[in-house]
């Protein structure tokens, strides 16, 4: 049978995106963020968002407050052949853009209950992927078609212990969704178009996030943020090469890393604002991306991949300037570290070391509501790699990652 997607993946699929964050890693929870490249996320308390950057920043809003944001992903990810090891020419593999665009939406609600306790609620993605090749790409095998959607849910709480200390927590639960399909490829007897796999799979997970503020003084405050791993099993089905055998229940084991952040803010005097960020992200719990098939004659691997990511950082500093009573501008630098092995890069999950260019503003349209505007243009790193499949064809690409982030967010304060 094939596998039904639930009405809430279907209703949410946008989620999905090539994420432009280290590996399938999403930043883009907010509009408002963007424009600094998401500096002082963890201490600045722009909106609603803070839900998903650190829960404790609640405790500083008196009014309930509403967030709705979407962030367009539109990648350029182009690949190049260079050589192969099968005689066909390295033309074949040129590809002008394997990630489509996308929409990334969020959106937030936080009340305070009385003068300690604040509560909220969010939908975001903290995670997401689509990698997508013609049919008849020449190295099917190790192309094809990669996506990961994830949905997390978030409720959280805040309690201000003095006024200068917060602590909040979350309890977010994770609806993931996942399609790999990969084809034969350049192959003399069976159509390169046909499916070698093919697995569609979900899962759901729990998991904890808490945060920390202190506010040094009126002009200084800082912020902690971590959010623990979650595991995830996609159970789908499986069918294999030229439907020779039938479809069978198949799994993928992943973890969605831990995240940890550290930022800081300050206020320089009445009109600029200074902020800054370090992210660390726990990818070294993404070994492979293996599918595992319960077949008539018992368990088998039908799809491995080794990653081998390691831990990576990221590291913002952004400002942000009061133009007008109405208008704060925002600018804002990143490097995103990238966490793949040099020696187990892939072209189904393409990664590389990102600079972040970005800029954006707040245009406050009275005193209940306000409107966020950000842009970044992330840069990429040209990488030469050789990826090897599962019938030893050696396929060598020069590869491209850069994107541009446009996002909007409205606010409402009540």
């Amino acid at each position: 049978m094939k596998f039904t997607k639930t009405l809430i993946a279907a209703s949410l699929v946008l989620v999905s995106a090539d994420s432009f964050a280290a590996a399938f890693q999403l930043s883009e929870q907010n509009a408002s963020g963007l424009g600094r490249a998401y500096a002082g996320e963890a201490s600045i308390a722009d909106d609603a968002s803070v839900v998903a950057r650190n829960p404790a920043l609640m405790s500083l809003f008196k009014e309930k407050q509403i967030s709705v944001a979407g962030i367009a992903v539109l990648p350029d990810v182009s690949l190049k052949g260079t050589d192969t090891n099968n005689g066909l020419d390295p033309s074949v593999l040129n590809n002008d853009s394997i990630a489509p665009n996308a929409i990334v939406p969020a959106g937030y609600f936080t009340m305070p209950v009385n003068d300690k306790v604040s509560v909220g609620f969010g939908a975001f993605s903290n995670f997401g992927l689509a990698t997508e090749f013609n049919g008849d790409y020449a190295a099917g095998q190790i192309a094809g078609e990669t996506e990961i959607v994830t949905v997390n849910f978030n409720a959280s709480v805040a309690y201000k212990v003095t006024e200068q200390f917060s602590f909040g927590i979350g309890l977010n639960y994770i609806y993931a969704d996942a399609t790999i399909i990969r084809k034969v490829g350049a192959n003399p007897n069976i159509p390169a178009s046909t499916d070698a796999v093919h697995l569609e799979g979900d899962d759901t997970g729990l998991g904890l996030n808490l945060g920390l503020m202190y506010q040094l003084d009126e002009n200084s405050r800082f912020g902690f943020n971590y959010r623990s791993e979650t595991d995830i099993t996609f159970e789908g089905t499986f069918s294999s090469a030229a439907k020779l055998l039938p479809e069978m229940p198949g799994s993928v084991e992943i973890t969605l890393p831990a995240i940890a952040e550290f930022s800081g803010s300050h206020q320089l005097d009445e009109k600029l604002g200074l902020h800054y960020s370090v992210m660390w992200t726990g990818w070294s719990s993404f070994d492979k991306l293996e599918a595992k098939v319960n077949g008539p004659a018992g368990e088998f691997t039908g799809f491995e991949k080794e990653e081998n990511f390691s831990d990576s950082m990221r590291y913002a500093i952004g400002s942000d300037y009061q133009y007008s009573e109405n208008l704060l501008l925002r600018a804002g630098v990143a490097f995103d570290e990238s966490p793949a092995d040099k020696n187990h890069m892939s072209i189904s999950i393409p990664d590389t070391d990102r600079f972040w260019f970005s800029f954006g503003g707040n245009y406050a349209i009275d005193q209940h509501s306000d409107f966020d505007l950000g842009v970044s243009v992330l840069r990429g790193k040209t990488q030469n790699f050789t990826e090897k499949d599962n019938s030893q064809q050696e396929w060598s690409f020069e590869s491209k990652g850069h994107a541009l982030l446009v996002g909007a967010q409205y606010n409402y304060k009540f």
